[in-house]
C-alpha cells in the first residue's frame, strides 16, 4: 500500500494502481452496479488531452502537458479490457459524475508524474479549467455520437437484406391478415417492404437528431458561467477535440442548459426506442409467419442455427427474433429510466448524468448487435413456402372483396357467409349461387391482380 492525500486527508491505496485517493475514496463509496463504459472513459482522456494542449499556451508548464498528452495517447491505444484496469468506479455514484472525473485526472497525473519524475498535480494541471459539470456532459455527446452511427449502420444493413427479399419475392402471393384475421392478399415483397420503408424512416430520424450531439457543454465549468476558463480557450479546446476525434463538434451556445439539461440525449433515445418498437414489431411477424412447421402459419422457413430444445429433438425456434425482442424491451425501459433522469436535477445542474449517458450507451449496444445478429443469422437466410401461401390464398374467403365491385357488397358477403358454413371455398359458392359464371370468377378474382402489383 502507499499512502496519498486528497482535501480530506490521507489514503491508503495499492501500491500497483494507477488511480489516486479520490477513486480510491470513491471505490468503496460506491460499489454497486456495472462500471462506467469504456466509451465514456475514452472521450474524458480525449478532452483532457485537448486542454492540456490549450493550456500549454495558457499558462501549464509545457513539460507537464506533454507528459499528460503523452499519458492520455498510451491510454488511448490500449484495447478495452486493459484500459478499464485503471478505471474502476461505478455508474451509480455522484450524480455529475466528479468521481469518474477525478479517476481520468489521477490516472493521467501518475503516468505523467512517472514520466516526468516530478509531481504532475490532477486538478492544477490535468483538471485545469475544466469541471466534471462540464467535461462529463460533453464526454456523453462524444461518447453517444459513435454509438448511434454504429446503430445506424447496422440498420442500413438490415435494410439492404429487406431490399433483396422485397425483390425476390415481389410477385408472391400470400394472404393478407388484419385484427389477426384472413385479408385481401399482398405479395410477401409488399409485406417486406413495410418493414424496410419503417426502418428506413426511423435511420432518418436518427440521423436527423444526431447532429445535436456534436454540441458540447466545455466552457460551462460550475454552474454554466465559464468561471476559471476563458472564452478563448473553450474554443481552442473544442477545436482540438474535432481534430482529434475527425467529428464536427462545436460549442453548445448556451452552457446553462449543458450543465442543467440533457435534452440531446433524451431526444436521440426516444428515436432510439421508436427503432426498438418497430423492430419488435417485425421480429414479431416473422416469428409468427415463420410458426410451425405444421401447427402454424408455416408461411416463412428461417435457418436453423442451433437446436431448439433440450427435451424435443429436431424442433428449431426463432431465437434470433426472441433475443432481439427482448432487446427492444430492455430498450423501452431504458427509455423511461432517461425521461425520468432527464426530468429530475434541481437549479444549475442535473445530477443524474452518469445513468443518462450509460444508459443510452447501453441502447446502442445492444441495438447495433441485436440488428446485425437478426440479419446475419436470420434474415439473410430466410426463405419462403411458396406453396403454402399459396394454398392459404386459395382457400381465404376474403377473395370474395374482388367481386364486391361486380356483384355489391351485401351479395358478396353473403357469398362468404355461405362458403364458410358449408366448408366450401368460395369459388364453388360463388359459382353455386348462380350470382357470377366460371368464367367471371376466374376473371375477376386473380389474387396478384388484387396486390397491385404488375406482374414482372
Amino acid at each position: 500500500m502507499r499512502i496519498e492525500k486528497d482535501a480530506l486527508g490521507a489514503v491508503e491505496i495499492p501500491d500497483d494502481v494507477a488511480w489516486g485517493p479520490q477513486t480510491e475514496r470513491s471505490r468503496h463509496n460506491f460499489p454497486t452496479g456495472p462500471l462506467m463504459p469504456a466509451e465514456v472513459i475514452r472521450a474524458l482522456l480525449t478532452i483532457k488531452a485537448a486542454a492540456a494542449t490549450v493550456n500549454m499556451n495558457h499558462g501549464l508548464d509545457k513539460p507537464v502537458g506533454r507528459a499528460i498528452i503523452t499519458a492520455a495517447d498510451h491510454l488511448q491505444a490500449l484495447p478495452d479490457d486493459q484500459l478499464m484496469a485503471d478505471f474502476p468506479l461505478h455508474v451509480y455514484q455522484t450524480g455529475s459524475g466528479t468521481q469518474t472525473n477525478m479517476n481520468v485526472n489521477e490516472v493521467l497525473t501518475h503516468l505523467a508524474s512517472s514520466a516526468l519524475g516530478r509531481p504532475v498535480l490532477p486538478n492544477d494541471d490535468v483538471n485545469r479549467g475544466q469541471s466534471s459539470n462540464d467535461t462529463f456532459p460533453t464526454a456523453l455527446h462524444m461518447a453517444a455520437y459513435p454509438a448511434v452511427t454504429k446503430v445506424c449502420q447496422s440498420a442500413e444493413a438490415m435494410i439492404a437484406t429487406l431490399k433483396e427479399k422485397e425483390t425476390a419475392y415481389a410477385n408472391v402471393v400470400k394472404l393478407g391478415r388484419t385484427h389477426l384475421q384472413d385479408a385481401t392478399p399482398l405479395t410477401f415483397g409488399q409485406e417486406v417492404s413495410g418493414w424496410r420503408a419503417t426502418l428506413e424512416g426511423d435511420v432518418a430520424t436518427l440521423r436527423q437528431l444526431q447532429p445535436q450531439l456534436l454540441t458540447l457543454a466545455l466552457g460551462g465549468t460550475a454552474v454554466g458561467t465559464g468561471l476559471n476558463t476563458t472564452s478563448q480557450q473553450t474554443a481552442a479546446m473544442v477545436a482540438q477535440i474535432a481534430k482529434l476525434t475527425g467529428l464536427p463538434f462545436k460549442e453548445m451556445p448556451n452552457k446553462f442548459h449543458g450543465l442543467a439539461f440533457h435534452s440531446e440525449l433524451t431526444a436521440i433515445h426516444g428515436a432510439l426506442k421508436t427503432l426498438a418498437a418497430d423492430l419488435m414489431k417485425i421480429a414479431n411477424d416473422i416469428r409468427f409467419l415463420a410458426s410451425g412447421p405444421r401447427g402454424g402459419y408455416g408461411e416463412l422457413t428461417i435457418p436453423a442455427n442451433e437446436p431448439g430444445s433440450s427435451i424435443m429433438p429436431g424442433k428449431v425456434n426463432p431465437t434470433q427474433a426472441e433475443a432481439l425482442t427482448m432487446i427492444a424491451t430492455r430498450v423501452m425501459g431504458n427509455d423511461t429510466t432517461i425521461a425520468v433522469a432527464e426530468s429530475q436535477g434541481n437549479f444549475e445542474l442535473n445530477v443524474y448524468k452518469p445513468v443518462i449517458g450509460a444508459t443510452v450507451l447501453e441502447s446502442c449496444t445492444l441495438l447495433a448487435g441485436g440488428i446485425t445478429q437478426l440479419d446475419r443469422l436470420l434474415l439473410q437466410g430466410l426463405t419462403v413456402n411458396q406453396g403454402r401461401m399459396r394454398d392459404l390464398v386459395d382457400r381465404s374467403l376474403m377473395l370474395v372483396t374482388a367481386l364486391s365491385p361486380h356483384i355489391g357488397y351485401a351479395q358478396a358477403a353473403k357469398l362468404a357467409q355461405t362458403a364458410q358454413k358449408n366448408g366450401q371455398s368460395l369459388r364453388e359458392a360463388a359459382i353455386a349461387s348462380g350470382a357470377v359464371t366460371a368464367e367471371q370468377y376466374d376473371a375477376w378474382v386473380d389474387p396478384l391482380k388484387m396486390t397491385n402489383q404488375a406482374q414482372k
